[in-house]
């Protein structure tokens, strides 16, 4: 945690200044710092509050500048720090105060990261706002994991699901997704994994069906948990959080594949990292 980084301090001042804010939303990436956009880079430097969430790498936390101040308001399953009306009081108070607030969270902020519900929050208060899309984890944890979530023998679609379900909210049409010749992937699922599992047997999908866990992609802790539908629960409890779980037949293209893994074994690197980059130009 770094010196000036603020696990949580709502600010109380409402007062419009002379000089509006702004906020601008940034999809962080699944966590390779090197998978950051060249804008969302720039946006970092140049922030004077970040506001980020436990799904910002510890890497790219450490690409902070030291002259912003960092709020964390990170939450996980059942586990808020900060509650989502807090979180949206601190955007519009910081903007509000005349400070560049950049609003940092992991994967792409418009896929299963509320950066809608935020965005909105800021609308009563005429406060300008920005969006910079990030890899979304899906495509980032697939990829390193050898995994193409389309391919002409395997899959001709892709389906993203939130894997947060509630008992008596479930709105999933689970009979669409037990069709084959398609991938699903569930974010946040590893605690649903034997619903997950017995919702797709109910509606058709075959327990042989092959599965992929990914858990902590795209990071050197990276590890790809591999088998079958029957067998999801077991895997998961095997599994770290952050993980998503990927269904479908792709899945068995990761033992051919997954370059990641032995590039990681081989332990070369033979590009600059991004923290050498420069970024002169101001975000606007």
């Amino acid at each position: 945690m770094t010196t000036n980084e603020t696990v949580f301090s709502l600010p109380t001042s409402k007062e419009k200044p002379a000089t509006n804010g702004k906020v601008i939303l940034v999809g962080a990436g699944p966590g390779d710092p090197d998978l950051l956009t060249v804008k969302a880079l720039r946006c970092i430097q140049q922030a004077d509050v970040i506001v980020y969430d436990r799904l910002v790498s510890n890497e790219i936390v450490e690409l902070f500048p030291h002259h912003c101040e960092h709020i964390f308001v990170g939450k996980e399953a059942g586990n808020h720090c900060v509650p989502q009306a807090d979180i949206n009081q601190i955007l519009v108070t910081q903007a509000l105060s005349g400070k560049l607030v950049v609003r940092l969270k992991g994967g792409d902020p418009f896929i299963f990261g509320r950066g809608g519900e935020e965005l909105e929050a800021l609308l009563p208060f005429n406060i300008p706002f920005e969006v910079v899309p990030g890899i979304t984890a899906a495509s980032g944890c697939a990829a390193y994991s050898g995994i193409p979530l389309t391919h002409r023998d395997h899959a001709q679609s892709v389906q993203f699901i939130t894997g947060h379900l509630k008992e008596g909210k479930d709105q999933i049409d689970w009979s669409s997704l037990a069709r084959t010749n398609h991938t699903l992937v569930f974010y946040m699922g590893l605690n649903q994994s034997h619903v997950i599992r017995h919702k797709l047997s109910a509606y058709g999908m075959s327990l042989a069906t092959p599965i992929a866990i990914v858990e902590r992609g795209t990071s050197s802790q990276q590890r790809v948990h591999t088998g079958d539908l029957a067998h999801l629960e077991s895997l998961a409890k095997e599994a770290a959080s952050p993980a998503l779980i990927v269904i479908g037949s792709v899945t068995t293209l990761t033992h051919n594949l997954n370059w990641f893994q032995a590039k990681q074994e081989l332990e070369t690197q033979s590009y600059p990292k991004v923290h050498q980059y420069q970024s002169p130009r101001k975000v606007s």
